[in-house]
């Protein structure tokens, strides 16, 4: 499966310590990030990861396309809730309607994170192949 990683900066050493407790896990998928979320993980965790260009710089709307184009299964976007930054706020606000809208479930924090990558790992997710 493909799993999408992504944080705002407050909350991506959140992601690489989720990513480094699952890294069993992970490492039996695709994982692909924007820019510096993905070199953080790579770093911390030694697995590959296919990375967009940094989020404010157009790796947001290339995730959103891998939504759109139903090549994401899952994502987990960590995200800091006293963000008020308009551009922020509005690509998670995207990011979060383009997952409703193809069935992608997501995370937006680590209760949920730990819950679907769980149930992946028990193969619950199978229905997206």
């Amino acid at each position: 499966m493909n799993i999408g990683l992504t944080a705002h900066n407050s909350k991506k050493t959140l992601l690489e310590n989720f990513c480094i407790a699952y890294k069993g896990i992970l490492k039996k998928h695709r994982l692909v990030a924007t820019e510096m979320t993905g070199k953080r993980v790579e770093k911390a965790t030694g697995l590959p990861v296919s990375k967009f260009l940094p989020g404010d710089m157009g790796g947001d709307m290339q995730l959103q396309n891998e939504i759109m184009s139903n090549d994401i299964d899952m994502l987990i976007f960590f995200h800091d809730t006293d963000l008020t930054a308009y551009s922020e706020d509005y690509a998670l606000g995207e990011i979060c309607r383009l997952c409703d809208m193809y069935n992608i479930p997501l995370a937006t924090n680590i209760a949920t994170a730990e819950s679907l990558i769980l149930c992946l790992d028990r193969g619950d997710l199978e229905w997206r192949m």
